[in-house]
């Protein structure tokens, strides 16, 4: 079985958030970057099926040569080698569509990602590449199994959990819980030490185009001072006109 997974390079949610050029760009400067959480958890699940079940694993990023240290990360984890499409990720659209062609290219069997990324939160690149693809989907993905080209899967829905089965080739979109935070792995010094002589190989872009463009960007309103009140009354009567929530 071939896995992929795809990698998105975001920032460490520690990092402090500002914007330049008027709100129009995000300011990199001072942040680090780290794997995408929800990403990580799906790479984890690929380490289990290349353990147990002999899978190859190749990791995968649409960005530029500053994403590299990230893909390093995850040879250092365990993949066996990194695609890098040598492009800046403009939308997730433009991202689903760099990434349908290295999956076309490469005969992947599954595609497992992270839900969404945990910088743009948009939900869009796994569902967007499984229709590029023509191949199954399930997202929000808490479990999943393989036995030759069949697929059960557990996912994550209003007031509970929902057990689907499907077929191979398919994109997942995984989330905490098709492992558990404890299961996450530490890069070890052999790892890092193997990871250096893993192929990296960058390929060229389509020239696939983004469907949005941004414009501008603006933070959350700074919390407010706190209001203390001494009984339910005045808090109903703040909540019905001062912050008309009820």
């Amino acid at each position: 079985m071939k896995i992929l997974v795809c990698i998105s390079h975001v920032p460490d949610t520690t990092s402090k958030i500002n914007f330049t050029d008027d709100d129009t760009k995000f300011d990199t400067n001072g942040v680090q970057y780290v794997i995408n959480p929800y990403d990580e958890f799906s790479l984890t699940r690929a380490m289990w099926f290349k353990e147990k079940q002999g899978a190859s694993v190749t990791v995968v990023n649409v960005g530029g040569v500053s994403t590299e240290p990230t893909l390093r990360k995850a040879l250092a984890i365990g993949a066996d080698d990194a695609i890098r499409v040598n492009a800046e990720p403009t939308d997730g659209f433009m991202v689903a569509k760099e990434l349908a062609e290295v999956v076309k290219n490469g005969g992947y069997d599954l595609v497992l990602a992270g839900k969404e990324s945990a910088d743009y939160n948009g939900q869009m690149v796994p569902g967007m590449l499984a229709s590029l693809l023509d191949f199954n989907f399930v997202n929000g993905c808490v479990g999943v199994e393989i036995d030759g080209t069949n697929a059960t899967l557990d996912r994550e829905i209003d007031g509970g959990e929902e057990k689907v089965s499907s077929t191979l080739p398919m994109v997942v979109a995984g989330q905490k819980g098709i492992v558990e935070e404890k299961d996450l792995r530490i890069p070890n010094m052999r790892g890092i030490m193997m990871a250096r002589k893993k192929p990296l190989n960058v390929v060229e872009p389509t020239g696939a185009t983004a469907a949005t463009a941004t414009q501008n960007f603006e933070k959350p309103a700074p919390k407010g001072a706190v209001k203390l009140v001494d009984n339910v009354d005045d808090l109903i009567d703040l909540l019905h006109n001062e912050a008309k929530v009820i």
